[in-house]
């Protein structure tokens, strides 16, 4: 028996055993190691059988193609990976902002270090979307005057990582000065109310970005960034994400 097996086993009792009315107040146990000294049992794994066909499907499914593999290490500030995963927030968050709060997006801020595997070549499968963004981060959009909008560039000067974004323009030196800022092609104003997408993680501190904190309002998408890989790969025929001009350095 796998080990995915025996977690699945596990989760599939939890879930019966809520539904049973618990009597005893005392309980013994013993510590049963889960590894490859476990016996198969024939009949958990009949049961699952059914379930695994079914996932294994659903993963295998082919939504679009890769013209080339990307990791997101290919760039100083901005790589095609994290390029397309921004876009990809943007594209999708944008019209349900619109829909549910007639609000219109102006950027998107993802982090690093939550890309978690390659974009490859060829095929892109439902599995792509879970190895690059296994966690179960959702979208928020928050809104954030243009002073918190400078926190936020003096986080990403500092930072000096390839963290994507989408929706704006930063060029800085290599000492950190800055020396371009345009959101939507337009110079930041420090009294507008800026629409900034980003992920649940970050809203509550991840990666140090505090900056969120500092906040008008906060919207729920209650759409998970991997359900938004797998709607954006379904709508495009082929992938070629770029590195370009958006976030770099500069003389």
């Amino acid at each position: 028996m796998t080990l995915k097996y025996i977690k699945f086993s596990a989760l599939i009792l939890v879930f019966f055993s809520c539904h049973q009315t618990i009597t005893n107040k005392e309980a013994n146990y013993q510590r049963i190691s889960i590894d490859n000294s476990l016996e198969p049992n024939p009949a958990i794994e009949d049961f699952l059988q059914p379930y695994k066909k079914h996932i294994d499907a659903s993963m295998a499914e082919i939504l679009c193609y890769s013209e080339n593999a990307h990791t997101k290490t290919e760039g100083a500030l901005n790589t095609a990976l994290g390029n397309m995963m921004a876009d990809a927030v943007f594209e999708m968050t944008a019209p349900l902002l619109k829909k549910r709060q007639n609000e219109t997006l102006d950027l998107v801020l993802l982090n690093h270090g939550g890309v978690r595997a390659a974009l490859p070549k060829g095929p892109i499968k439902t599995e792509t979307a879970f190895r690059i963004m296994p966690f179960e981060n959702q979208v928020v959009v928050v809104q954030m005057k243009g002073s918190a909008i400078l926190e936020m560039i003096d986080y990403l000067k500092i930072a000096r990582r390839a963290h994507p974004i989408s929706g704006m323009t930063l060029h800085i030196t290599k000492k950190g000065i800055l020396k371009k800022l345009l959101i939507q092609g337009k110079p930041l104003s420090l009294n507008n109310v800026y629409n900034v997408a980003t992920s649940d993680y970050l809203l509550n501190g991840g990666d140090r970005m505090d900056f969120f904190k500092k906040n008008n309002a906060v919207y729920d998408m209650d759409y998970k960034i991997r359900n938004i890989l797998i709607d954006y790969f379904k709508a495009k025929d082929t992938l070629n994400p770029k590195r370009d001009m958006r976030f770099i350095y500069t003389k």
